[in-house]
């Protein structure tokens, strides 16, 4: 589950509560590496397909959730058959992941085996290593760079990358939920690079360095490391706690919450406030050039509260098998957000092994919740979905 739902949480290195000690990253067989892996590469793309194909099935569970996560473009069917649609997406993914695999098999820490690990992991948004340490083992400003960056690229709509690759440069730049990925990300690369420099005491080139990868490595749920962020001082580490609640745009590989929710309602929160001011005007919610449904609006803010009710009882649940408070809501939130590193027992050295079985299923299911945007989940156990 942690594999496909390109969570990256991990139970490898650590001791499981009935005493038994697994074996670290660096002693697992390279063919099971490689099916880690793969298992993010196909779950990242996997899932994309899955929302084109099935969610308009199920209606007010996945159609209306679909139009939600789309309404800050045109249109993303790129083609009026499913079939080529998925099969255009795949390509685009494909052609990014190699180009990402050759840049890192240039670099001399990285043998082939590496730099195809890490290229799915990247694009994939998943966040396995084949290194204990993570990209950190690699200590190269290189191999940093060209994670970050595509990091940032898998972090944006595939619909878009193959608009971009087809000269529609328009829809591209002008897409406003990628203005405002873009926006926020630069925003918390500036705060948590100067809390790094100012306040933590790194060098200039380090804070950039490490903040603009942890920043990104959250923000997309890819979940890779290269600094222990447990140690960062309270303000830098609590930027970066905010970004949990986050997550890539949609018809991305990423999970979390998602830029275009966030962006609209960001944009219904001004609604409010001038609506206070003005309270005759009929003032609609515009994402550019689009009015949002009223219906679209309610899903958006009913997915808010979901959301945050099954963070609030993964967290509980942690809580009551002992776990502090920070590492409940981080374990709660990490899986949910398909981040996969987290906080207290659970920090980006650490490892899932020691929790519980029943901790572990309800981790799982958090990881297969989020990663399937809640209502396609839950709308099974409700009994007007059987019924009808």
């Amino acid at each position: 589950m942690s594999g496909l739902s390109t969570t990256g949480a991990t139970i490898l290195g650590g001791e499981t509560p009935a005493g038994i000690i697994n074996p670290a990253i660096e002693d697992i067989d390279n063919s099971l590496l490689f099916w880690r892996s793969l298992a993010h590469w196909l779950g990242g793309m996997g899932i994309i397909v899955l929302t084109l194909a099935l969610l308009p099935l199920l209606g007010i569970g996945g159609m209306e959730l679909f139009r939600a996560e789309y309404s800050g473009s045109t249109s993303d069917k790129l083609t009026p058959r499913i079939r080529e649609t998925a099969l255009l997406l795949w390509t685009v993914y494909l052609g990014m992941t190699a180009i990402q695999f050759l840049l890192l098999w240039l670099h001399p820490a990285m043998d082939w085996f590496d730099a195809i690990n890490h290229a799915f992991s990247t694009l994939a948004t998943g966040g396995f290593s084949n290194l204990n340490d993570s990209v950190g083992g690699f200590d190269s400003v290189y191999i940093d760079v060209v994670i970050t960056i595509f990091m940032f690229l898998a972090g944006i709509n595939f619909a878009m990358h193959f608009r971009l690759f087809t000269g529609d440069l328009k829809s591209f730049f002008g897409n406003r939920e990628i203005r405002f990925y873009t926006l926020l990300t630069a925003i918390f690369i500036v705060g948590v690079s100067g809390g790094l420099w100012l306040i933590d005491q790194y060098s200039f080139g380090d804070a950039l360095r490490y903040g603009s990868f942890q920043v990104l490595a959250i923000l997309t749920t890819t979940g890779f490391g290269t600094d222990d962020y447990a140690l960062w001082m309270p303000f830098t580490s609590f930027l970066l706690f905010l970004l949990f609640f986050t997550g890539g745009c949609a018809g991305s590989t990423g999970g979390g919450i998602k830029m275009i929710r966030l962006l609209i309602i960001a944009k219904n929160v001004g609604r409010e406030f001038k609506q206070i001011i003005h309270p005759h005007a009929v003032l609609p919610v515009r994402v550019g050039n689009r009015v949002i449904d009223s219906g679209i609006l309610k899903t958006i803010l009913g997915f808010f509260v979901v959301y945050f009710l099954i963070f609030i009882t993964g967290a509980l649940v942690m809580s009551f098998m002992g776990y502090d408070l920070m590492s409940a809501m981080g374990a709660s939130i990490a899986c949910l957000g398909n981040i996969g590193p987290a906080w207290g027992d659970f920090g980006p050295t650490d490892e899932y092994a020691h929790v519980p079985i029943f901790g572990k299923w309800v981790l799982l299911i958090l990881m297969m919740i989020g990663r399937l945007e809640l209502f396609t989940v839950l709308v099974i156990f409700t009994p007007w979905f059987w019924k009808n």
